[in-house]
């Protein structure tokens, strides 16, 4: 089995920070892709940011310049640090990983249970 816990969510100001992790853990055998996903009520689950294996980090265009997305190969860990969040920002942020097992050399995308960020003054 594979478990992607998320952590970090909660309340933040308008420009504020706030700092999710999400951990992987399970019978891994590699991961390639790590990101995150975010879904407002109403509203379609859309793509935040993605980080490759060997580091290169993708962003919406409505992210870029105040999060980053970075990771911690050893501990299969991602990490999305939000800096001047906007109301715009209040979401379910959702983490991914594409990886493989042990048991399966064929890649699979596992999500976490989703943790809310809510921006508000």
């Amino acid at each position: 089995q594979v478990q992607l816990v998320e952590s970090g969510g909660g309340l933040v100001q308008p420009g504020g920070s706030l700092r999710l992790s999400c951990a992987a853990s399970g019978s891994i055998r590699s991961i390639n892709v790590m990101g995150w996903y975010r879904q407002a009520p109403g509203k379609t689950r859309d793509l935040v940011a993605t980080i490759r294996s060997g580091g290169t980090p993708n962003y919406a265009d409505s992210v870029k310049g105040r999060f980053a997305i970075s990771r911690d190969n050893a501990k299969d860990t991602v990490f999305l640090q939000m800096n001047s969040p906007k109301p715009e920002d209040t979401a379910v942020y959702y983490c991914y990983a594409e990886l493989t097992t042990t048991w399966s050399s064929s890649s699979y995308r596992y999500w976490g249970q989703g943790t809310q960020v809510t921006v508000s003054s």
